[in-house]
């Protein structure tokens, strides 16, 4: 292994002296460092412990560190071609290919180990697929009949609270089912997105409504730093029943498999969009961090950008 430079963290010279050393103080650092969530701290440690599986058995022996700086693009397009061949599809391969890149970036600012050759591999196309949105009807009656098919009042109205809360609020579905009795006690919701963002949505009176009725039949005792969903056992609500909750709904109005609760989010974009919120506006409610992920995310296609300038423009 090279000497790491002087000027390297202490505890990069002293502990990170294979690549599985590195990558356990890596994920220690992405938790008390950068917050970063469990689930985004499991996708990273399950991705780059599969690559270095991978390095192992391609060298016929354990990995150094030496070995990760002196991989050629070969070796690398040869991972890529392995997993693809283990049958990964574009999206997993673009996501491992990211975080090994990430890893990289922490091995090099360590002093531990650099490759160029990692940044410079050029990763499988992905073609960026939203679901469709819903229509404003659709979407309605979607929320509407959510309690109809549940076996106790109370978790109809916890369905129906969800999807509108996501509807009316454009959250995701983590950050829902993240949130507690306290954060929804007023006229507007401080969430915490991706990267530990916060924003600032307004909770409109039909999301505080459909909110106070579930509270109002829930038969476990109030919590205000608990988990303002719930489920059945009186645990947190999980983004795997939510999603099955509205897979009844599908089935039952003949609804596409996009239709789904990130579908409402989409949904909530562009009907903002279609009624003449600005983009700008909607990327804050939304917690994008670029613009082009907005416009994306609102299908903005080129009729409507002219029928907006058609309307605005003074000289339309």
């Amino acid at each position: 292994m090279r000497d790491a430079p002087r000027d390297s963290p202490p505890d990069a010279r002293l502990f990170a002296v294979t690549p599985a050393a590195a990558l356990r103080q890596w994920l220690v650092s992405l938790e008390t460092v950068q917050r970063a969530s469990p689930r985004t701290i499991e996708a990273y440690r399950r991705d780059v412990e599969g690559f270095l599986d991978f390095v192992s058995q391609h060298l016929g022996g354990p990995a150094s560190l030496d070995d990760l700086s002196t991989l050629r693009a070969a070796d690398l397009r040869g991972y890529l071609a392995a997993r693809k061949r283990d049958g990964l599809a574009a999206p997993s391969l673009a996501r491992a290919l990211s975080s090994i890149r990430t890893f990289y970036r922490y091995l090099a600012q360590e002093g531990l180990a650099d490759n160029s050759a990692i940044h410079a591999l050029r990763g499988p196309r992905v073609p960026r697929r939203l679901p469709r949105p819903l229509s404003i009807d659709g979407a309605a009656s979607l929320i509407e009949h959510a309690p109809d098919d549940a076996k106790e009042a109370w978790t109809g109205a916890r369905d129906k609270a969800l999807f509108t809360l996501i509807y009316g609020t454009g959250l995701r579905i983590s950050e829902a089912l993240g949130l507690t009795p306290h954060d929804v006690a007023g006229e507007t919701l401080t969430v915490t997105g991706k990267g530990n963002k916060q924003r600032v949505v307004p909770l409109m009176a039909i999301v505080r409504e459909a909110i106070a009725r579930y509270q109002q039949l829930l038969p476990f005792p109030p919590d205000p730093q608990g988990p303002l969903f719930r489920g059945t056992r009186g645990g947190a609500f999980s983004p795997r029943l939510a999603q099955l909750a509205m897979e009844k709904l599908r089935v039952r109005f003949g609804l596409p498999e996009s239709a789904t609760p990130h579908a409402l989010r989409h949904s909530f974009a562009t009907h903002l969009l279609e009624s003449g919120a600005d983009l700008r506006t909607i990327q804050d409610l939304l917690g994008h961090a670029s613009l082009s992920t907005t416009q994306g995310y609102t299908s903005v296609d080129l009729s409507q950008l002219r029928r907006a300038v058609t309307k605005a423009h003074p000289r339309g």
